[in-house]
């Protein structure tokens, strides 16, 4: 009989087998057609264009801890604001349509002034640039930072399951920096294996004078290396006369374009970069060095990036 069943649904033996035991467990009203599972609802455009609206409160209105937003604290704030819940890969997409994208966020000091920065780029920035060219001096945003022997970045590709091992010196003295660009994407660097001291930057002031030969408009931040009384002795002695210093607006390393070069050097010319000593260190930073000045434009790039225009 079942295989007179079989031949006229067309199905095999197996299902119609299958079918009988189905009946005979759960009756016959088990074997009728079922509408298949209903989709889940999805938010309506009404309420997609409310998300962002949403999201612009931030995570720790909602509770959350940090304020970082992510796609599964997205489709939490979905679900608990319309009583729907959306698949963490349709909220991305819808996300992705809404044009909210994954960034890495900038740190900003809370004691910042707003308002003095806004200023800063607005109006100070076009005045010490007319200042420049009316005098006129070379303008150089100056910056420092340190590198060690452990990189930013480090990947390898190595056996499954057999992490590889790079032994290196274990050391927290870094290779301390100085540098300096200008408008025109000239770059100078000086290097120290010490801390940086008030009169490393004096020797950095007349390193640049003595590359230059002509009056310099130095601008950097608020730094007590900038600040020593090193510094203030050495424009009291004369070098005022070619040698003008501009402040920035405290808490607001944005404003300088010159922190843009570590960024490039730490993260794309020196990215996964072990150096095995100082020395080492030393030269694979100054040929990224040699490699930045010779890309002047990716350098005159880095005042658009801090938004002051050239």
């Amino acid at each position: 009989m079942q295989s007179e069943i079989a031949v006229a649904l067309k199905v095999s033996k197996g299902v119609v087998s299958q079918w009988l035991h189905k009946a005979k467990a759960h009756g016959k009203p088990s074997l009728r057609l079922h509408s298949p599972p209903a989709r889940p609802p999805a938010p309506s455009e009404a309420q997609r264009q409310l998300i962002p609206d949403l999201l612009s409160h931030g995570a720790e209105a909602y509770g959350f801890r940090g304020d970082v937003r992510t796609c599964r604290r997205a489709k939490q704030v979905i679900e608990w604001e319309f009583g729907v819940s959306c698949h963490r890969s349709h909220v991305a997409r819808l996300l992705q349509e809404l044009c909210w994208t994954p960034q890495q966020p900038m740190q900003r000091a809370l004691q910042r002034n707003e308002a003095k920065s806004t200023h800063w780029r607005t109006h100070t920035w076009f005045e010490i640039y007319a200042r420049a060219a009316l005098e006129p001096r070379i303008l150089l945003f100056v910056d420092e930072s340190g590198f060690y022997l452990l990189p930013a970045l480090l990947r390898t590709d190595a056996p499954l399951a057999q992490t590889p091992v790079r032994k290196v010196l274990e050391t927290r003295n870094p290779l301390s920096m100085m540098s300096a660009i200008t408008p025109r994407g000239w770059l100078f660097t000086r290097s120290s294996y010490e801390a940086l001291t008030g009169m490393d930057s004096v020797h950095f002031l007349e390193h640049m004078h003595s590359q230059i030969a002509r009056k310099l408009l130095v601008i950097w931040d608020r730094s007590p290396l900038h600040r020593n009384r090193d510094v203030c002795e050495y424009l009291a002695n004369g070098a005022a006369r070619h040698i003008h210093l501009e402040f920035l607006p405290p808490y607001a390393p944005d404003l300088n374009p010159d922190e843009g070069i570590w960024g490039q050097h730490k993260y794309a010319e020196l990215a996964n970069v072990c150096g095995t000593d100082l020395l080492d260190l030393h030269c694979q930073v100054y040929s990224a060095v040699a490699r930045l000045r010779r890309r002047p434009q990716l350098v005159q790039y880095l005042f658009a990036g801090a938004g002051l225009p050239i």
